[in-house]
């Protein structure tokens, strides 16, 4: 399943000790991969991965299992050797390239360069309001004497 996959690496990545809470793996999946995963499939992938082992549930937070964090780095570092491979190749037939040009260049004359233009200036800063000063403090008003009741003799 889709879903699980991108769980388990964004839950590689992200790597709490608590495990991920449920908006945290949204919000990884969102920056890092530009998709969407809708609730109600992420919840029922969830569920199944926790059914089958791969993930553990920690309070509201999800957590990979040692097993499936080790299946997990391995399936990384390969996809890592294979995207690393091609660039080198990649590299080498450009330095061949350029070599190429650099003489082929140095035997004709080289066009003249053309000026660059000065780099705009930054807008001015708008200016700031004059500060407000501060209102004076009411005076308070003189506190009320209170006066004692005189008690009443009944006669």
């Amino acid at each position: 399943m889709a879903t699980i996959a991108v769980v388990k690496e964004c839950l590689l990545a992200l790597s709490d000790r608590t495990g991920s809470s449920l908006p945290a793996i949204n919000k990884w999946i969102e920056s890092e991969k530009k998709t969407v995963i809708k609730k109600h499939v992420m919840k029922a992938a969830l569920k199944n991965a926790v059914e089958k082992g791969t993930l553990v549930q920690i309070k509201a937070s999800y957590r990979l299992s040692p097993e499936a964090r080790a299946e997990t780095k391995a399936a990384l570092k390969a996809e890592e050797k294979k995207t690393v491979a091609p660039k080198k190749k990649a590299s080498t037939t450009k330095k061949a390239a350029s070599v190429k040009t650099s003489k082929t260049s140095s035997t004709k004359k080289s066009a003249p360069k053309k000026k660059s233009e000065p780099k705009k200036k930054a807008a001015p800063k708008k200016k700031s309001a004059p500060k407000k000063k501060a209102a004076p403090k009411k005076k308070s008003a003189p506190k009320k004497k209170t006066t004692t009741k005189k008690k009443s003799s009944k006669k």
